[in-house]
């Protein structure tokens, strides 16, 4: 099966690059005409002039943009292009409740719809190492394995439509606790005065260690905070998660606590930093 990839930003394009490695790649789209036509001619695959024209020729649509509306819009944009049988695969983060728009909208033209947001950063989309998790039919997963495989080494079936996307909103609060446990934690060391370099490998190895603290230790402490995850787009996610927790009645405090502080930061600037711009509030002052 061949696959169309919508969205090629800082994931979406290496996740294109290895669709493309492993020969499951036909075309791609990204609202940015330039960007779609560069990678276009990269990879040596066309480059659709419109969604639609991406689904009349691609078994698969794979989707990644950054926000419900951009991708419900994106879904509107495929009908009028998708065959019976196709498969449309959202790997953005979005709400439980968009999800399921989303399979609505695609099932009133006789194709599948799979919610499968990913975890794993840049690195991972550009190792092709992702986990994903995956909502919809287990048959339709199946048939789609093969492309996801691509993309990365752990995909699991959640369950029915939306679950994919309720998995990605755990996985999104703990990310904000392990962010602000790490930088309030390493804003602690560095007060002490402690070497941080050696710090950060020896807790590494450790009962602390984390993909956080190893991936982003070291550059936070540099004061370099290239995405990696934006700021910014974490905090549209913990807004879906809190949604999605007032509607069973619950607090989550990390995310409050989290969304607190990248408030303070967004104020600043730091929208468009990796997430491990929190040290900034963490930090000893210069």
């Amino acid at each position: 099966m061949k696959a169309g990839m919508i969205g090629l930003g800082a994931m979406g394009a290496p996740m294109a690059r290895n669709l493309a490695k492993h020969d499951r790649l036909a075309t791609v789209w990204n609202r940015t005409e330039a960007t779609a036509i560069r990678l276009a001619e990269e990879l040596g695959v066309e480059r659709a002039a419109t969604p639609s024209r991406l689904a009349e020729a691609a078994d698969i649509a794979l989707i990644c943009v950054s926000a419900d509306a951009d991708m419900l819009e994106v879904v509107h944009s495929l009908l009028p292009g998708l065959r019976p049988g196709a498969i449309v695969i959202d790997l953005s983060t979005v709400s439980c409740a968009t999800a399921r728009e989303a399979a609505r909208l695609i099932r009133s033209q006789d194709a599948n719809f799979l919610d499968a947001p990913v975890t794993g950063g840049v690195e991972g989309a550009i190792n092709g190492t992702l986990a994903i998790m995956v909502g919809g039919a287990a048959d339709t997963l199946e048939k789609a394995r093969p492309v996801l495989e691509a993309l990365g080494r752990r995909i699991v079936h959640m369950g029915d439509t939306g679950m994919g996307q309720a998995a990605k909103a755990v996985n999104q609060v703990m990310c904000a606790g392990i962010n602000e446990a790490v930088t309030e934690a390493l804003g602690f060391g560095a007060r002490l005065g402690l070497d941080m370099p050696k710090l950060i490998e020896i807790l590494a190895g450790g009962a602390a260690g984390n993909w956080f603290l190893e991936k982003r230790g070291l550059t936070m402490i540099q004061g370099q905070f290239k995405p990696g995850f934006k700021l910014a787009l974490h905090q549209k996610d913990l807004k879906i998660c809190q949604t999605m927790a007032d509607a069973l009645n619950l607090r989550l405090k990390v995310a409050e606590m989290a969304l607190e502080d990248y408030a303070e930061l967004l104020k600043l600037g730091h929208g468009d930093e990796d997430i491990s711009t929190l040290y900034r509030l963490k930090r000893p002052a210069s």
